[in-house]
């Protein structure tokens, strides 16, 4: 995926209805997230409206709420329902404080993969191996763009011992995994020269965090809409 901007995906079958006539979501999604909430929705028949951020972002976690806060802000003032999708992703309370000011909700968690796998299950992981480098199916996909490109390892292969020699393994939290993906995550791996654990993750936990956000929606705006219903497409 690129790290620029890419279009407002909707799921309703029609963008132009007004968010009153749709009782829709806009969702402001980390661009590692927005295309599986993107497909979760549209599986769910859920009124939603993914707006992707560029994923490269989460190198810069400091920059994270100010990219959210003007594009929340117009949605709003359109008289959009709003939610963020982002956990607190390394902005240390920086996306909570534009959820308090704007009236929105963000996913819950410290980061995307307490969202995909549960922060119970994190723990764990951490706590048997401290060292534990952790991947998503997105992180597996750009790997070579996000961490290779990004941390500047094709040109100075050196640097992966300073980046880490700290860490004892790889675990990948497989969402929808294929041959494909799995190939690529050994690949991660053998590029840090660690061993590869895959679990299982599957996409529950992500849609379950959509579900509460589309019925605190439905909820606010009247429509009563139960998520566990998939919405007939117009």
């Amino acid at each position: 995926m690129s790290s620029s901007r890419t279009a407002r995906t909707s799921t309703t079958g029609s963008s132009t209805s007004s968010p009153s006539e749709a009782a829709g979501l806009d969702l402001i999604a980390c661009g590692a997230l927005a295309q599986p909430a993107a497909e979760i929705a549209a599986r769910r028949g859920w009124p939603v409206t993914v707006h992707p951020l560029p994923p490269l972002l989460h190198n810069q976690p400091q920059l994270i709420a100010a990219e959210v806060r003007p594009l929340a802000q117009r949605l709003v003032a359109a008289g959009h329902h709003v939610a963020i999708g982002y956990a607190d992703c390394g902005t240390y309370g920086a996306l909570d404080e534009v959820c308090a000011e704007l009236g929105v909700e963000r996913l819950p968690g410290l980061h995307c993969y307490d969202v995909i796998a549960g922060p119970d299950r994190l723990t764990r992981l951490f706590e048997e191996q401290p060292g534990t480098y952790v991947l998503t199916d997105f992180l597996v996909r750009s790997f070579a763009r996000t961490v290779v490109r990004e941390l500047g390892l094709d040109r100075f292969p050196e640097l992966r011992a300073d980046y880490f020699g700290s860490y004892t393994r790889v675990v990948w939290l497989a969402e929808q995994p294929d041959d494909e993906l799995r190939g690529l995550a050994e690949e991660a791996a053998a590029a840090l020269g660690l061993p590869l654990n895959v679990v299982d993750a599957g996409q529950a936990g992500l849609e379950a965090a959509l579900a509460k956000l589309v019925t605190r929606c439905a909820q606010r705006s009247g429509a009563g809409t139960d998520p566990a219903s998939p919405r007939r497409r117009r």
